[in-house]
């Protein structure tokens, strides 16, 4: 029995089991846009039929005229300032997390001196920071950076320590056996069990920053999305209110896939379910 060799990419592709993953991942892209285009077409119909006021909620189209009004130059001004923001204050309260956290987890001592004032200062809420540091630190940026790493800060500590604190106590033991050293065993088992939680806690962190950053430039802010959404509230526009909201989404969106996108990377390694389940 002969076999035409230039027939089997034509089966290979055409198999099933090569075509469901790629039609389960345009579905999965497809599939996210469903409630967001659904939302937007009833807004935009209830306030065209009168059904609620332009004034309070105005149809997405305005606030597309709204954003087109403002320029792509001046919308970058903001975004810019938002961003350079959040990405110091992240990138500051992460460094600490990642040095605080990682102590706390691998030491039985450290997490009983340091672990229940961290919990105690979690509970704060972002508005009750704002007149210490005011006091502190003044109203300029190092206001506004010292409250984005604060929000930043207390996801990333409790993911990198209860990562850290929960390795399985097996790896430890074998990294024993075979004599690794401190560098070694947190190099070769400590981190790389960790890394799940860790890398949870730095997407958290994340979106916790652009939620602080908001708080942040309500302290007297001259450009950035806050000082916008402050703006449209003085002026009485729902319009540029909503406007900055949608800017807010999508940066907070687009810095958040980046971090799945690092997070699938990173931890490509794993057999895990959801892997299957994206083959």
């Amino acid at each position: 029995m002969s076999v035409n060799l230039q027939e089997l990419p034509h089966i290979a592709h055409s198999s099933p089991a090569v075509a469901a993953p790629a039609a389960r991942r345009r579905w999965r892209i497809g599939s996210g846009w469903i409630l967001p285009v659904a939302v937007l077409a009833i807004w935009e119909g209830a306030v065209r039929a009168g059904w609620v006021s332009p004034h309070l909620l105005p149809a997405p189209t305005d606030i597309v005229q709204t954003l087109i009004r403002f320029g792509a130059e001046g919308l970058a001004s903001h975004m810019l300032a938002s961003s350079l923001r959040v990405a110091a204050g992240f990138a500051l309260g992460t460094v600490l997390a990642i040095a605080i956290g990682a102590l706390v987890g691998l030491s039985r001592r450290a997490e009983g001196l340091l672990d229940p004032t961290f919990q105690a200062l979690r509970a704060i809420p972002s508005l009750a920071w704002v007149p210490l540091l005011l006091l502190w630190l003044g109203i300029d940026e190092a206001s506004k950076i010292a409250l984005i790493a604060i929000g930043a800060f207390f996801p990333v500590y409790m993911g990198v320590a209860s990562g850290f604190r929960d390795v399985d106590r097996k790896l430890v033991e074998a990294a024993r056996m075979y004599r690794l050293g401190a560098v070694a065993m947190v190099r070769r088992v400590l981190l790389p069990a960790a890394l799940p939680a860790v890398l949870t806690g730095l997407r958290n962190g994340l979106s916790l920053a652009w939620m602080f950053m908001v708080a942040a430039e309500l302290i007297a802010a001259t450009r950035g999305l806050g000082y916008l959404l402050t703006d449209g509230r003085e002026m009485g526009r729902a319009d540029i209110v909503l406007a900055a909201i949608v800017l807010l989404a999508l940066l907070g969106k687009v810095t958040d896939t980046g971090m799945a996108w690092l997070e699938r990377r990173l931890l490509a390694w794993r057999d895990t379910y959801d892997t299957a389940a994206r083959g």
